[in-house]
């Protein structure tokens, strides 16, 4: 097993205090194989048969080790994540393998890069329209959410003016915020005027993003629909139950009466915004429907290695493809059950919150060992995907905000910097950069800002 970082702040065993007061300035002393030796012999034991003593002595062993490498240490002793029932449900360390999972920028910095980026998008916008010229309808959308959430982190209000105006604009012209017939693409904006309005605390925005839940909501799943099999803006039969689950929170794609898909992202969305909504109102229709949603996710649309998947057809159940795994699906998840479980104080939403997210973060579905994330790289032209990754790390920085669980701050705040670091150290040409995230630099391109925004903005906080 692999060693992991976290913080638990475990004591030294006796056979390794003497190895760890002091460090050699070179070569590897007795006292430090000694406590390899007792490191070895504790991950030969395997989890199963490891004593609670073990693990004490697992942990004193990588304690003891890295007093000799200090630089890979943050803020914490090296230990050992061992899967001991329910003790140890999901596995919270860091893989060493992660490149680069920690920054010493001060608060001020980090602020100023974010802004930098920003201000860097900034001349793309075309304010009669509201979108950013280079990229979709949704990915404009996205970029709002960054600016408010930079904002919102850092207690100030220097996007405030071309926020609100911006929003007020777009919905002026697009009813619902829906330009295209897409359910999710209208709760990309909507999902933008709610973090303006917990930043800036501007009721219209509120109303706008209520007035996007109340048409998005007729293309929800009810359970008395599932049960008579027919949704009244649907010109098809629906199934109400596929895989032995209700269909009951799914939200359709496309309003679109032909259109038979409900999506994870737009279900996540829905989830997202209904929590964010009950939260600000106090009203128990939006909870509810939050809960809803999330049932659907959990009960139908996630795989054997806790990653959400893609869609699922309401008419015959037929499922997207088993690899069609985004970030964004697990997302969108996770940032709505983060405000779930605040909203209901169940601690059921924040034990599937914590699993996902550690699941996600570690997943081969979009990354490499280093943990930089590799999905939407597109130097040459702007794809969906690009802005998919971004929606990953805004939602982790909205976990981090609201649990107070430690070892998955760590984590988050060690996985949001492989891809602050990498931003900055692989793929910056100036305060632009890249979509691939592992480089190379490249001129400036509207989706590469994009795909960088809310990593800039989550690192504000997330450290």
């Amino acid at each position: 097993m692999m060693p992991k970082l976290s913080h638990p702040h475990a004591p030294q065993s006796p056979a390794c205090t003497a190895a760890c007061t002091t460090r050699p300035p070179d070569g590897i002393p007795s006292l430090l194989q000694g406590c390899l030796e007792m490191l070895q012999l504790a991950l030969d034991q395997g989890p199963k048969n490891v004593s609670g003593d073990g693990i004490k002595v697992t942990r004193s062993a990588l304690r003891c080790i890295a007093s000799f490498f200090p630089t890979m240490i943050f803020k914490a002793s090296l230990f050992i994540s061992l899967s001991l029932g329910a003790t140890y449900a999901q596995d919270l360390g860091v893989p060493l393998s992660w490149r680069k999972f920690s920054n010493s920028r001060p608060l001020s910095e980090r602020i100023s890069i974010a802004q930098a980026a920003i201000n860097t998008i900034l001349p793309q916008l075309n304010t009669a329209t509201g979108e950013f010229n280079g990229i979709g309808y949704w990915q404009s959308g996205n970029v709002y959410s960054a600016m408010a959430n930079t904002d919102h982190y850092s207690g100030g209000t220097t996007n405030k003016a071309q926020v609100v105006n911006m929003l007020n604009t777009v919905f002026g012209l697009r009813a619902d915020y829906d330009q295209y017939g897409y359910n999710d693409d209208a709760m990309w904006w909507a999902q933008s005027a709610v973090y303006a309005y917990r930043a800036y605390g501007d009721n219209n925005l509120l109303n706008h993003a209520i007035d996007v839940w109340n048409h998005v909501s007729n293309y929800v799943i009810t359970q008395d629909q599932a049960n008579s099999g027919s949704n009244p803006n649907k010109g098809f039969t629906l199934s109400g139950t596929c895989d032995g689950q209700s269909m009951a929170g799914g939200v359709f794609w496309r309003p679109t009466s032909d259109d038979q898909g409900v999506n994870s992202v737009t279900t996540g969305l829905y989830l997202t915004l209904s929590a964010f909504l009950g939260e600000a109102t106090g009203d128990s229709k939006y909870t509810n429907a939050a809960i809803a949603s999330a049932n659907w996710i959990k009960n139908l649309n996630i795989n054997s290695d806790g990653i959400v998947l893609d869609s699922v057809n309401a008419h015959d159940c037929s499922r997207s493809p088993a690899n069609w795994l985004f970030t964004y699906n697990t997302g969108k998840f996770v940032e709505g059950l983060s405000v779930l479980a605040a909203v209901t104080g169940d601690s059921a939403w924040s034990s599937l919150m914590v699993n996902t997210v550690a699941k996600g973060v570690k997943s081969g579905a979009w990354q490499g060992d280093n943990g930089i994330i590799t999905e939407g790289a597109s130097p040459n032209s702007n794809n969906d995907g690009v802005g998919f990754k971004a929606v990953f790390i805004r939602a982790l920085g909205e976990v981090f905000t609201r649990t107070n669980n430690n070892d998955l701050r760590t984590l988050i705040h060690s996985y949001a910097d492989v891809q602050y670091n990498a931003l900055l150290d692989l793929a910056a040409n100036g305060t632009s950069y890249s979509s691939a995230w592992a480089g190379p630099p490249q001129a400036f391109t509207t989706w590469g800002q994009l795909a960088a925004l809310d990593v800039m903005t989550t690192n504000i906080v997330a450290n």
